[in-house]
């Protein structure tokens, strides 16, 4: 009886902890809840807050009615004939095929280069050195867009940029890249590298500075040498998180990056046929017709995908491999 007794208050004091457990928390770490703060108002105001005007997709846009309740209750429904406008577009099989395949190359060779560079500076003894390449690899990272652009227009200006004159002195002519749709995937591939990549490889850095070295001292004594450590014990031990960076990127695989596309592409029609995303297919429309319901319409489109994606591919992790799955 006494057994009893003990395990039915032990019951429910583990349930009192659950009960009161956040707020002890939040009590215990409130300075790292306090910066955290604002990360958590930014999204709670600009994406929580933000959910009722996804109405907007399902009407025609007054600004008369821009308020919540204007919006909710006095808009002017017309079911789906904004996602009409897209998808009749001559246009919206270009955008979508370019943004996926843009987001495909650069899901698989950012990932790739940053475990690579990860695994590479793990290998190296020199912490010095490391270190140095670290801050190296993360500068890119801090340098706008824009910048980037004016890097490349130096870097391939049809008459003074540095490609065309290197071309020019061994013989060649010079190539007009600004009017080349096909090189520009390339360009772009490696600009993205260049400039995440280094980002990305200090995650799988720390992943790998967890690993317990114990590991690393018995494949050493069984006889096993370091590239062999790298591939039977890092790499298997860092694709928990390589798994799970995937999966947060394929949720916004729908999603191209405007401010790279635009700042490097901008307006320039002959590029197009490879470059323009949806992102700045949208940013087009809304400057050129003014109709926030169709961009609503088409961002909603892109949510709906990315929010499959994700639960489709963790679904996926889920059952094959258990280790990468987000839940």
């Amino acid at each position: 009886m006494m057994e009893g007794e003990s395990g039915m208050t032990k019951a429910l004091k583990v349930e009192r902890k659950k009960k009161g457990g956040f707020f002890r928390d939040v009590a215990r770490n409130k300075f790292s809840y306090l910066i955290a703060l604002p990360a958590i108002l930014y999204v709670f105001i600009f994406s929580y807050l933000s959910y009722p005007y996804m109405a907007l997709a399902f009407q025609r846009y007054n600004y008369k009615n821009s308020t919540v309740w204007g919006v909710l209750f006095q808009g002017d429904w017309c079911g789906l004939a904004n996602f009409k406008f897209f998808f009749n577009s001559q246009n919206a099989f270009r955008v979508t095929f370019n943004t996926l395949y843009l987001n495909i190359l650069f899901i698989i060779t950012g990932t790739v280069m940053a475990v690579l560079l990860a695994l590479l500076l793990n290998e190296l003894r020199s912490r010095k050195f490391v270190k140095t390449t670290q801050s190296v690899m993360l500068f890119p990272n801090y340098i706008s867009w824009v910048m980037v652009s004016y890097i490349l227009l130096s870097l391939f200006s049809t008459q003074y940029g540095v490609v065309n004159q290197f071309l020019r002195s061994i013989g060649l002519s010079g190539v007009n890249w600004y009017t080349n749709a096909g090189a520009w995937l390339g360009i772009l591939v490696v600009m993205r590298i260049w400039k995440g990549a280094g980002m990305s490889a200090i995650i799988f850095l720390a992943s790998i500075a967890g690993i317990d070295t114990s590991l690393y001292e018995a494949a050493a004594i069984d006889g096993a040498n370091r590239v062999q450590m790298m591939f039977r014990i890092t790499l298997p031990l860092i694709m928990p998180t390589v798994v799970i960076m995937t999966l947060l990127s394929l949720g916004k695989i729908m999603y191209g990056d405007f401010g790279m596309i635009y700042a490097l592409v901008g307006d320039n029609g002959t590029l197009y046929s490879t470059t323009d995303i949806i992102d700045t297919y949208i940013f087009r429309a809304l400057r050129q017709v003014g109709d926030m319901s169709q961009s609503t319409a088409i961002g909603l489109f892109q949510s709906v995908i990315g929010f499959v994606m994700v639960y489709g591919s963790n679904w996926l992790a889920r059952r094959f491999y258990p280790d990468g799955a987000l839940y």
